[in-house]
């Protein structure tokens, strides 16, 4: 006898998922976007290496791109795992292995030691993303309904780094009258080991809260196949997986090549240059927060636009076309001259380019089947996005060497604008070979 068909969730169970979703998209690029902030301190503090010079540009380097290059490549094997295994599980144990993590970074006492743990880290929060979409896409199977819950609890992803940007701004004034750490009052570690604040709730609350419907169905009548990373390359999904793949890359290298690189940008102002340390700090946490209400805006726009708009590639190019513009006069002209004008359009950057992280977590669990959804899109978001991607912050860090300006913050500039508007490009030059998805989620 076959088992009986799951029941339908109720209202209260669905919006406590939508709560605690957008609570784990906020984690997630927390945990991200607290990488620029505590760069440069955290490298003073450990090792007394300063910008400008060959150790600073190669640590920079690697605290930008290891921790996820290592953190994708564990994201790929939950995606993986989540088709496996189940959403809600892998769910639960990526977040206890942020929340460890999180806490021992802020109290490293080395540069390895930092790197370890931050590696730890973006490997729990890169599980989480992929998890968590499938998880929702699968909770939420109407249309329309999907597209907005998807993507408006991802808007949620730039409020964690507004967060992380006032929290760092909080750290640096009030430091001292917190508790010591490794004995001092390091804005950079409070801030750390906050980003244990989000992932509170979900510990408590997520182990409770119901398995995908469609997964668990699947499961119980025997009719859920084994994922396998070669099917997502037969020919049903191999342009699929391979230009999304691509066009996250250029995602993310637009991301970690130039945006995540305006906090470096900002300290290297003169005008900032010139202000005792705690205000440095809390100016280049302005830069960040600002750039992530940016951000935050762009992904509603994107929300919205996606219920009205029928073509993905069409909406994408919204986006892509002012960015492949804008993108050299921002890091160019306006990046390295003042901090109130850098202030303002990088937060146009980051509308015309952070949009593009929400387009695809309404696009990707719809291309893939039940058994291949975060497979799939574990290897687009992590291999293309999280691990080819974010190398672009390496070549940033390390082509601002031969670019010109006569302070280190506006040789970063210049590279900066050299790799993001080449990922835009690219990106949009992809456009015109991405997959149009089916309107429903495939069985």
């Amino acid at each position: 006898m076959s088992p009986a068909p799951s029941q339908p969730l109720s209202k209260l169970v669905r919006y406590t998922v939508v709560v605690i979703a957008s609570i784990g998209f906020l984690f997630d690029i927390y945990e991200i976007l607290v990488g620029p902030l505590i760069l440069q301190p955290a490298l003073l503090e450990l090792s007394n290496l300063r910008p400008g010079t060959s150790e600073y540009r190669d640590w920079a380097g690697i605290l930008f791109w290891v921790p996820p290059l290592v953190g994708g490549f564990f994201g790929f094997c939950g995606g993986y795992l989540a088709d496996r295994f189940g959403r809600r599980r892998v769910l639960t144990w990526s977040i206890i292995v942020y929340s460890i993590a999180a806490f021992a970074a802020g109290a490293a006492t080395s540069l390895t030691a930092l790197l370890v743990f931050r590696t730890a880290a973006f490997a729990g929060s890169c599980v989480e993303f992929v998890a968590a979409v499938a998880w929702l896409a699968e909770i939420f199977t109407e249309p329309k309904q999907r597209e907005a819950i998807i993507g408006y609890t991802q808007a949620f992803s730039s409020l964690g780094g507004v967060l992380s940007a006032e929290i760092f701004y909080i750290a640096n004034r009030y430091g001292p009258s917190f508790p010591a750490i490794a004995g001092g009052h390091s804005a950079w570690r409070y801030l750390l080991i906050s980003g244990m604040i989000p992932a509170l709730p979900l510990i408590l609350i997520r182990p409770f809260l119901p398995e995908s419907p469609q997964w668990e169905e699947k499961r119980k009548l025997g009719t859920l196949k084994r994922p396998s990373l070669s099917e997502i390359f037969t020919p049903r999904f191999r342009l699929t997986s391979i230009v999304t793949a691509l066009m996250l890359a250029c995602a993310y290298g637009c991301t970690f090549g130039a945006l995540q690189q305006a906090p470096q940008i900002a300290a290297g102002i003169p005008e900032v240059l010139s202000m005792a340390p705690a205000l440095r700090g809390q100016a280049v946490s302005g830069i960040q927060g600002t750039q992530e209400l940016g951000g935050l805006a762009g992904r509603i726009a994107m929300a919205g636009l996606a219920l009205v708009i029928v073509s993905r590639r069409k909406l994408l190019r919204i986006f892509l076309v002012p960015a492949v513009i804008l993108m050299p006069l921002i890091y160019l002209f306006t990046a390295s001259e003042s901090l109130q004008i850098f202030r303002w359009t990088i937060a146009v950057a980051g509308f015309f380019t952070v949009a593009q992280l929400t387009f695809w977590g309404n696009y990707l669990p719809r291309v893939y089947p039940v058994h291949l959804r975060g497979t799939g899109e574990g290897f687009a978001v992590n291999v293309g996005g999280r691990m080819l991607g974010t190398s672009m912050a390496f070549v940033t860090t390390h082509l601002s060497a031969v670019m010109p300006g006569a302070l280190p913050g506006a040789k970063l500039a210049s590279a900066a604008a050299v790799v993001g508007t080449t990922a835009v490009a690219l990106s949009l030059i992809l456009t015109f070979f991405l997959p149009e998805p089916p309107e429903k989620l495939i069985d």
